[in-house]
């Protein structure tokens, strides 16, 4: 068993497009080829989750989706660094509140994380999830991982919403977040 880093994607490991389904679209955030050599050089699995609900409002499919991850996966590989899988959740929100958890699978649901332990060995409680919204730490928290990331990276967040996960760790960016996760590895 290993620890992972999970990672949000839009946002996180690429630039934010909106209502990105374009792979021409597709550009890795500043310094996520770095973050990813350092955590692979720690010994953590890395896996993409992704909340698409672009797929379940039909208007995107899934086929549309495997080509932008296909597209981020062939960047980050002429670049000399990859990740190891990336899951993918389809269902479109019902309500709001990205604090509730509407379908297992999708974020703040834990279901692709602990999806992805199965899968791939990956030791929940010595993992990490790192992403731009509430969504993505409460997903890491309901999976029970050890750590969550919440990246002030612009993307803007009400002040309700951080209060609700309070305590949480900050980063301005994904390089940021891997500081934060080797130190806190390196005391424990």
């Amino acid at each position: 068993m290993r620890p992972a880093v999970f990672l949000d994607r839009d946002g996180t490991l690429l630039k934010f497009v909106d209502h990105l389904i374009d792979p021409a679209q597709v550009e890795l955030s500043p310094g996520a080829v770095v973050a990813l050599q350092r955590l692979r050089n720690s010994g953590h699995a890395i896996i993409v989750i992704t909340n698409q609900p672009l797929i379940g409002r039909g208007l995107a499919t899934p086929d549309q989706v495997a080509q932008v991850n296909e597209e981020m996966n062939r960047k980050l590989r002429a670049l000399g660094s990859s990740i190891d899988a990336v899951y993918v959740c389809p269902v479109a929100p019902t309500g709001n509140d990205p604090t509730i958890i509407e379908h297992v699978d999708r974020k703040p649901g834990p279901g692709l994380l602990m999806r992805a332990a199965v899968d791939h060995g990956i030791q929940l409680d010595r993992s990490w999830m790192v992403g731009d919204s509430v969504r993505d730490v409460l997903a890491g928290r309901n999976a029970r991982c050890f750590g969550q990331v919440l990246l002030t990276n612009g993307k803007p967040i009400r002040n309700e919403e951080i209060q609700r996960i309070s305590p949480v760790l900050t980063a301005p960016n994904l390089c940021g977040a891997v500081d934060l996760i080797l130190r806190v590895k390196l005391k424990a």
